[in-house]
């Protein structure tokens, strides 16, 4: 969500967007993005906006001058449980209104609960939320660390070993493995083919840096899936993107081990100097381990509820 008083602004809503309104709308998530330092839109939705069957609604103000203002994504996949959103305002039409024309434009289009993320938890945000009678429900904490500093050396358990992810070959094992791994996980764990193969077909995908643990059986243990983030104008970074472990494999380091793994890849293989990771508030054993590996907080993103 962002906060934005223009009453000028005209609201239209869709349920599809022509390629050119695609583009339109990633270039202004850009260019929030680079204002605001936290883009506005997690991969999920960019997914969504680029993919036209998409069950999605779409809501834009645009300024007389038809410039596109703002933009409210509304992911309607499972509406029973709540409709997810992510809002934008552009940076020069701010503290106009353009915001809670949107988000009341939200409320009017979603009769059931609504699930809202904040990315920076900006105060302008926090405030649209409040007044409109939104929780803070989550937190999910951006963490980061320098790879110039020392990455401690992989020790993985006993008949344990790593090898890179085999496209095609190793999806419905890992499929089952992530969703043992991610039982509990609100988004992770419903990773679906057509969410991994989405995943598999974007420009960053490098099996190289999709490690596996696994046994001398072959059977698949843990993961650790990196991901290099290029940016035009800025500089490039590392994502611990998912690291994952059997629940049976538990207790023997192997997290650590992947990790580890994964970050000593970024540095050497991909001649990378600092690295990211995104992690739950609530997750306090994950937290503590990656604080114990150098991560510290860099930023924090807020889903609010509603309903």
């Amino acid at each position: 969500m962002s906060s934005g008083e223009s009453t000028t602004d005209r609201l239209t809503q869709s349920d599809r967007l022509t390629p050119a309104e695609v583009t339109e709308v990633l270039a202004l998530a850009r260019l929030a993005g680079d204002t605001d330092g936290a883009d506005p839109f997690d991969e999920h939705t960019l997914l969504r906006l680029r993919d036209p069957q998409a069950a999605a609604r779409h809501l834009s103000t645009h300024a007389p001058d038809g410039t596109l203002t703002g933009y409210a994504h509304l992911d309607t996949t499972d509406p029973t449980s709540g409709v997810g959103v992510e809002l934008v305002v552009r940076p020069g039409f701010r503290r106009r209104g353009t915001g809670r024309a949107l988000a009341r434009g939200v409320l009017a289009a979603t009769p059931g609960p609504v699930r809202a993320w904040a990315h920076g938890d900006h105060p302008a945000a926090a405030a649209l939320a409040v007044d409109l009678g939104f929780a803070r429900a989550r937190v999910l904490w951006q963490l980061r660390r320098s790879l110039t500093d020392p990455v401690s050396e992989p020790h993985l358990p006993a008949g344990a070993t790593l090898r890179s992810f085999r496209p095609g070959e190793d999806d419905d094992a890992w499929l089952a493995l992530n969703a043992r791994a991610f039982a509990g996980h609100p988004e992770q764990g419903r990773w679906t083919t057509a969410d991994l193969r989405a995943r598999l077909a974007e420009p960053w995908f490098d099996p190289a840096g999709f490690l596996l643990a696994v046994d001398a059986a072959g059977r698949l243990l843990g993961f650790h899936w990196t991901k290099v983030h290029e940016r035009p104008g800025s500089a490039r970074i590392g994502e611990v993107y998912v690291v994952g472990v059997d629940p049976d494999a538990h207790g023997g380091g192997l997290g650590r081990a992947l990790t580890t793994a994964g970050l000593a890849y970024l540095r050497d293989r991909r001649g990378l100097d600092r690295v990211m990771l995104y992690v739950d508030e609530s997750n306090t054993a994950a937290v503590s381990l990656y604080e114990r590996l150098g991560f510290a907080r860099w930023c924090g993103h807020v889903n609010y509820h509603l309903g």
